[in-house]
């Protein structure tokens, strides 16, 4: 087993891929170099002397700078480097978009709507106008679980905190994305709850909605009713009846969807779990089909590795704004832009935003960025597309599903067993996690380390997708999680 990584070929340092003690000798092909100390695993050391001030660099990319003098052989981390990233920056298009070879298509097994749209889950699903009425929402959810029958798979209620007292974005990103999973294809049928007094009451809501099927659709006010829950359970009745009508068939890879987000990274994450779903994007838009990437703020520092693949410079312009849109976000709430990584992902090795963003964006591999998504915008064209949404895992994987993704793929050093809309596989980063969590864990690329490539990696990986595509449970599914979240800005009436 290799024990360490040079990840580019002018990188000054290197990362552990196992514990390394001090004083062990490693052969490099300069020569050997003597740890000066310990360097725990997905940790950096420096191959060379560092002076103060001197550029760190790793992914052939500096991630930050020296604050003091680092020796050979010494850890490299938040102690004694720093990050160079600041305010917004000038910008200028060097295209380097290259287009994939196309590769043969595969099929999956799944559900085509009467609108025309795919879908992996017949569910009925339960959406909540407001917050007012979460828990009649969930109490729904538990007395329809008997009527689950035919080809339905599942029916869930997903609740959140707001569609009232809101005011400017916060009550259109509310509208948007309720609209957009009332019009997810994953959602057989889809009942929507109002309280009736609300600021996004049903009636505003349609507008938002667009055209819709009504029987696919149904609406329920409860301060209309005498007893909403009797009459809700009596409407999904209809609604399960209506959608037991699809059938899983054989569907292109071409329609598939599939969202690709990190939390809980660690050091290895930009090495062994990131590239390896980056291969996975590579392989399912070169046979047709569509990727997103999203948590713009953990793209910082690695912004232009992004702009430089857009196919145009429309395209290059949208992806200028997005980037200092969020900074400008962060700037007027008087918090620094470089306000990350988080204390978990410090331990697990990552010292700079850099150095995360760096890892971050190995998600989404060397496909052209063909297009840019506004908060809350459906996807519209194939290949690889940029989402605007923040890093918070529960938001930018909400995010991922209201923009169309049908699994989100999440890449972890450390483990979450949370869920989101839709299917959420978690890939591990290590095999100590995948080991350890593995009632959280359904992939682990720990093993890229030991004993597989990434290129058998990505195709297991792009095999598992097709199997939970078409109807395998991923492990939060299994356990009966689902969760959502909408990402808020603004003041609270």
């Amino acid at each position: 087993m290799q024990k360490f990584i040079k990840i580019h070929s002018s990188d000054n340092v290197a990362v552990a891929l196992e514990p390394l003690t001090a004083h062990s000798e490693l052969i490099l092909p300069s020569g050997t170099l003597l740890l000066t100390e310990d360097i725990p695993q997905g940790h950096k050391f420096a191959l060379c002397n560092l002076p103060e001030g001197a550029p760190v660099i790793k992914y052939g990319a500096q991630i930050g700078t020296a604050t003091k003098e680092i020796p050979t052989g010494s850890w490299v981390h938040t102690h004694n480097i720093h990050t160079n990233l600041d305010q917004l920056l000038t910008y200028t298009y060097d295209r380097q978009a290259t287009p994939l070879p196309s590769s043969a298509d595969r099929t999956f097994q799944g559900y085509r709507r009467a609108n025309g749209k795919v879908g992996i889950r017949n569910g009925i699903w339960i959406i909540p106008t407001v917050g007012c009425v979460n828990n009649v929402a969930s109490a729904i959810e538990r007395q329809a679980q008997s009527l689950i029958s035919g080809s339905v798979e599942e029916i869930l209620a997903f609740s959140h905190p707001y569609g009232c007292s809101q005011m400017g974005d916060d009550q259109e990103h509310t509208r948007k994305i309720l609209a957009d999973l009332i019009n997810h294809p994953n959602a057989g049928a889809v009942l929507v709850l109002g309280l009736g007094c609300e600021n996004s009451n049903i009636d505003v809501l349609k507008s938002y909605i667009g055209n819709y099927d009504e029987n696919r659709v149904r609406f329920l006010v409860a301060q209309d009713c005498e007893n909403e829950i009797e009459e809700a359970l009596n409407i999904i009745q209809e609604l399960v009846d209506y959608a037991s009508q699809f059938h899983r068939e054989p569907i292109s890879c071409r329609e598939l969807v599939i969202g690709m987000k990190c939390g809980g990274s660690d050091g290895l994450s930009g090495i062994t779990a990131n590239p390896v779903v980056g291969a996975f994007s590579d392989m399912l838009i070169s046979k047709g089909g569509t990727t997103i990437l999203t948590e713009v703020p953990e793209m910082f520092g690695a912004e232009t590795l992004l702009m430089n693949r857009c196919e145009t410079e429309e395209l290059f312009n949208q992806t200028v704004c997005l980037i200092n849109n969020f900074k400008n976000y962060f700037k007027e709430h008087g918090q620094t832009i470089y306000e990350n990584p988080s204390p978990g992902n410090k331990k697990g090795g990552i010292s700079t935003l850099e150095d995360k963003s760096l890892g971050c964006t190995q998600k989404s591999g060397h496909a052209p960025v063909r297009g840019v998504l506004a908060y809350g915008e459906p996807v519209s064209r194939r290949g690889l597309n940029l989402l605007s949404a923040p890093g918070n895992d529960l938001v930018a994987s909400t995010a991922l599903a209201a923009s169309g993704a049908h699994i989100v793929l999440f890449t972890t050093g450390r483990g979450t067993p949370f869920a989101s809309p839709v299917p959420t596989m978690k890939i591990s980063s290590n095999s100590a996690l995948y080991q350890k969590k593995s009632n959280w864990i359904d992939f682990n690329c720990g093993a890229m380390v030991e004993d597989s490539s990434l290129e058998e990696l990505a195709a297991q990986l792009f095999d598992y997708v097709i199997r939970i595509a078409s109807g395998e449970k991923v492990k939060s599914e299994a356990a009966g999680f689902h969760d959502m979240a909408i990402f808020k800005q603004g003041v609270t009436l």
